[in-house]
C-alpha cells in the first residue's frame, strides 16, 4: 500500500533527523538509511507507475499527486486529526491574552502546547500551522508548477474595487509567473544588482550625514532618537533611487509630503490587514478599518503612479542596468502591471531594510565584543573608510553573519503562507487535500533551541563555517527571504543596502545604547517591527 509506504518513509526520516541530532549519528551509517530510503522511494514510484497511478512533476513521495491516482488515503490522519484551537479560543488568545501584536510569540506558545503541526482558525480560514524546518520543507517540495501564497481577499478586493491590476501578491497560476519572469532578472541576479552599488552608495552617503546632523543637535551631542524612523526614510530613499532613476530627496532637511504620506500608508496598511480579515463584510458599516484600508492602499498606489509617471517624463534615453526603464522598454507587462508592481516593490523594500537595520544597530550597541570584531572586519578588507565595492563583500563573512543572525531572529515576515492547489499532500502523517492552507511558522521555527542552542540570544558565529564542515542547521530552519520561485523578488537589493549602509556605520561609529534604555520586544505589524523607539548614542570613530 502506497500510503503505508510514504508512511514508512517519513517516519525514518523523522527518526533519521532525530538521530543525527541527538547520537551525533555517523555520516557513514546516516548516508546508508538515505540510501535505503531513495531505494524504497523508487520502488514505491515504480510501483505506482506500473499499476497506471500518476505523480507529480518531479519524482518522489513528496510530489504524488493523490488526486489524480485510486490511492486511499485511509491510513493517514486527516485535519480532523489536527489538535489545535478553536475559533472562539483563537480570539481569546489575541484580545484577552494580548497577543494580537504578538502573533510571532502565539506561535512559539501553540508549538508547544500542540506540538509541531496544528489546526487554528482565524476569520474565514482554515488553517494549517507547521513549525519545524522538516515540515516546512515537506510542504515547499509539494508545490506545484506556479506556488500559491495564502490567498488575501481583502488585498484582492481594493484591486477589484479601483479596477487595478493585480500584481503579484495577489495574481496567481501563469499571470503570476509572467509578470514575475519580467521582474527577475534586474533584481536577483548578482552581476545586475551590482549595477546599483553607485546609487546606494549615494544613499547611504546621505544617511551618514542625516545621522551627523541628528547626533549634533541632541541634548548630549550624540544621541539619534527614533533611529526606525530614520531608516524607513533611507529605506525609501535606496529603493526609490532603484526603481525611478532619480533622487527623491527623502534624507534631506525637508521630508517630501508624498514620502511621509507613503511611509505613513505602509504602517496603516500593515496594522490594518489582519485586522480587516478578522471581522466580516457587514460589520464595515459600524467599525471603521475598512475605509482606513482602503484609503491606506489609496495613498500607497497614488505615491507609486506619481512617481512613474514623473520618471517618465525624465526618461528620455536608456540607462544601463535601471529598473523602470527595463520595465518600460521591455514591452512585457502593461502600464496597470508596472504601476502596481512598483508600488509593491517599493512596500517591500522600505520595511525590510529599515527594520533589520534598526534591529542589528539595536544588538551591536549592546554587544560590545561583536561590534568590535565586525569593525575590525570591515576595516581589514577596506582600510581608511574605503568605499565597499560587491566583491569586498565576499570578504565580509561576519558582517553576513549579522545580518543572517539578524534576520533569524527577527524575520521580517514572521509567517508565510502557502495554498495547494495542483495537488493533494502528506505532511508528517496527514492527508491534506487540495485547496488546504499553509502556515509556515518561520518565527517558531528560527527560535527552535533544537535548531539554535540558545536561541534567543544574539550569535553571529553561529552562522560562520568551520573549517569545511557545513552549518549544522537545517536549510528551512531560516528562510527570512523565502525559498524557491515565490523568494523575495527584492532580496538581492535589500541584501546589498543593508551589508553598505552597515559596513559605513562601522567606519564611522562606534554605536552605544542610550543611558536607561529599556529591553524592545518585537511586535506584528503584519511585519515583525520593533514595540518602540530606538535610541542610540553614535560616538565618531578617530
Amino acid at each position: 500500500d502506497f500510503c503505508v509506504c510514504v508512511c514508512m518513509c517519513a517516519s525514518v526520516r523523522y527518526m533519521l533527523t532525530w538521530w543525527k541530532r541527538n547520537w551525533f549519528l555517523g555520516a557513514d551509517i546516516a548516508a546508508s538509511v538515505e540510501g535505503m530510503l531513495l531505494t524504497l522511494r523508487g520502488a514505491s514510484i515504480s510501483a505506482i507507475r506500473r499499476s497506471g497511478l500518476s505523480c507529480g512533476p518531479k519524482s518522489g513521495f513528496n510530489n504524488i499527486n493523490l488526486q489524480s491516482s485510486t490511492v486511499n488515503p485511509g491510513n493517514l490522519k486527516t485535519i480532523d486529526d489536527l489538535p489545535g484551537p478553536s475559533l472562539a479560543t483563537t480570539a481569546y488568545w489575541l484580545f484577552v491574552k494580548g497577543y494580537a501584536d504578538k502573533s510571532h510569540a502565539m506561535q512559539v506558545e501553540h508549538r508547544r502546547i500542540y506540538g509541531p503541526i496544528w489546526r487554528s482558525r482565524f476569520g474565514p480560514f482554515d488553517i494549517v500551522n507547521v513549525a519545524t524546518p522538516e515540515l516546512i520543507a515537506q510542504v515547499i517540495r509539494q508545490e506545484g508548477q506556479y506556488p500559491v501564497r495564502t490567498f488575501l481577499p481583502h488585498w484582492q478586493e481594493y484591486r477589484d474595487l479601483r479596477g487595478q491590476a493585480y500584481g503579484l501578491h495577489v495574481d496567481k497560476g501563469p499571470e503570476w509567473y509572467r509578470i514575475r519572469s519580467v521582474l527577475n532578472p534586474k533584481m536577483l541576479k548578482v552581476k545586475e544588482v551590482s549595477v546599483y552599488a553607485p546609487v546606494i552608495h549615494q544613499v547611504v552617503g546621505d544617511l551618514l550625514r542625516r545621522l551627523e546632523l541628528l547626533r549634533l543637535r541632541s541634548h548630549d551631542q550624540d544621541t539619534v532618537s527614533d533611529l526606525a524612523g530614520e531608516l524607513y526614510r533611507f529605506g525609501f530613499e535606496g529603493i526609490s533611487s532603484i526603481l525611478f532613476e532619480t533622487r527623491l530627496g527623502c534624507l534631506q532637511e525637508d521630508i517630501p509630503q508624498d514620502t511621509q504620506r507613503f511611509i505613513a500608508a505602509v504602517g496603516e496598511m500593515l496594522a490594518l490587514s489582519e485586522t480587516v480579515l478578522f471581522f466580516p463584510r457587514w460589520t464595515r458599516r459600524f467599525l471603521p478599518y475598512w475605509a482606513r484600508f482602503v484609503q491606506a492602499w489609496d495613498d500607497l498606489y497614488d505615491v507609486g503612479h506619481v512617481c512613474v509617471l514623473v520618471a517618465r517624463k525624465l526618461i528620455n534615453r536608456k540607462v544601463e542596468g535601471m529598473y523602470l526603464t527595463y520595465l518600460l522598454s521591455s514591452g512585457k507587462l502593461s502600464l496597470a502591471e508596472i504601476y502596481i508592481s512598483i508600488t509593491e516593490l517599493l512596500l517591500g523594500g522600505v520595511d525590510t531594510t529599515s527594520n533589520t537595520l534598526s534591529w542589528t544597530l539595536y544588538h551591536l550597541a549592546r554587544d560590545e565584543a561583536a561590534q568590535e570584531r565586525l569593525y575590525q572586519e570591515v576595516s581589514s578588507v577596506c582600510p581608511e573608510r574605503r568605499l565597499p565595492t560587491t566583491e569586498d563583500l565576499t570578504r565580509m563573512p561576519y558582517l553576513k553573519a549579522v545580518i543572517k543572525e539578524i534576520l533569524r531572529l527577527y524575520p521580517v515576515v514572521p509567517g508565510n503562507g502557502r495554498l495547494t492547489v495542483d495537488n493533494e499532500v502528506v505532511v508528517d502523517t496527514y492527508w491534506f487535500p487540495k485547496k488546504t492552507q499553509f502556515h509556515l511558522c518561520h518565527y517558531a521555527a528560527s527560535h527552535d533551541e533544537g535548531e539554535f542552542p540558545n536561541a534567543e540570544q544574539f550569535l553571529p558565529e553561529r552562522w560562520l563555517r568551520q573549517g569545511t564542515n557545513r552549518f549544522p542547521h537545517h536549510p528551512y530552519s531560516s528562510i527570512p527571504f523565502g525559498v524557491g520561485v515565490r523568494a523575495c523578488v527584492g532580496k538581492r537589493v535589500a541584501e546589498l543596502e543593508m551589508y553598505f549602509a552597515l559596513s559605513r556605520l562601522m567606519q564611522h561609529y562606534m554605536v552605544q545604547p542610550e543611558s536607561r534604555s529599556t529591553t524592545l520586544e518585537p511586535k506584528t505589524r503584519t511585519l515583525l517591527i520593533p514595540s518602540g523607539p530606538i535610541n542610540l548614542r553614535f560616538l565618531p570613530r578617530a
